[in-house]
């Protein structure tokens, strides 16, 4: 799977140690505020970034830039190597860009596997080719998406008896089955209790690396932006304050007190590690 990535990146003329998304000095004001202020980051293949910070600090007006909803006063945005700094979301859809929402869109009248079938599809239309009936003779693709979201079970079920939790999962096949280079996705276990929200990210972290996606994400639950994302960035009153590491955000003297708090992460962080040490095992005897 990673060889036919990086095949198809090559074909593109995109070099794999490429950033797949770079941001050059952003800045968005709405009147006197300056909700993003001089942003500046970048994000490779295969690598989850989460961008946390308290309400207010930017995260949306950011992510709305970088979709395309917004375009920026200030800086640029590349992707995939090509300035999208004024493309719309339809162009950087194109280009490999993909989003997920903190509220599912969902088709509740059809079935699971009919969502991943129009997905398939939605991407290669032509004018309202996308209207005809769509055929469930060659859905293997379709059907593998949901299998490795543990969706397949309900290939058959309407959306409207799902659970909340194998919504979510469904949204991100629908995503999955385009095969974006680039994911953005907007608080993705809001609503879900714990254990669902830990089940989800592990699915998202394999699929991280198997399909060597970056990923860039917000999220106010902890236990996820601490506990599997690669790197984080922390924004304040729309600059970004400081980014590394879970373990060295942590400790950051200056996120403690704009965001942390007295937050308590050595739990989460000691079981980041032991899933480490249990996924490394894992691989090593995979390989013997």
């Amino acid at each position: 799977m990673k060889g036919q990535v990086a095949m198809e990146a090559m074909a593109q003329g995109v070099s794999s140690t490429m950033p797949i998304l770079q941001a050059r000095r952003l800045c968005k004001a709405f009147g006197g505020l300056k909700a993003v202020d001089e942003l500046s980051f970048s994000l490779a293949r295969g690598e989850l970034l989460a961008l946390i910070g308290p309400n207010g600090a930017g995260k949306t007006t950011c992510f709305h830039l970088l979709h395309g909803h917004l375009t920026p006063d200030q800086g640029s945005i590349l992707l995939r190597g090509q300035d999208i700094t004024k493309a719309d979301s339809i162009r950087r859809a194109s280009l490999g860009m993909a989003r997920t929402f903190q509220v599912t869109a969902i088709y509740p009248a059809l079935r699971v596997i009919d969502h991943l079938l129009f997905a398939e599809r939605c991407m290669s239309f032509r004018g309202l080719d996308w209207l005809e009936p769509v055929s469930i003779k060659n859905s293997s693709l379709a059907l593998d998406w949901l299998k490795r979201l543990h969706l397949d079970a309900l290939a058959e079920r309407f959306a409207h008896e799902l659970s909340y939790g194998d919504l979510k999962r469904l949204e991100l096949a629908m995503v999955l089955a385009q095969r974006p280079a680039l994911l953005l996705m907007d608080e993705p276990t809001a609503g879900l209790p714990p254990a669902e929200r830990q089940d989800l990210m592990r699915l998202v972290e394999t699929l991280t690396r198997q399909e060597q996606l970056a990923v860039l994400l917000t999220e106010h639950a902890m236990d996820v932006v601490f506990g599997f994302a690669d790197r984080l960035m922390v924004m304040h009153r729309g600059r970004l304050i400081a980014q590394g590491s879970a373990e060295v955000i942590a400790k950051d003297p200056e996120v403690r007190q704009a965001y942390l708090g007295s937050l308590n992460l050595e739990a989460i962080l000691s079981s980041r590690h032991q899933h480490r040490v249990v996924d490394e095992k894992s691989a090593t005897s995979a390989s013997h």
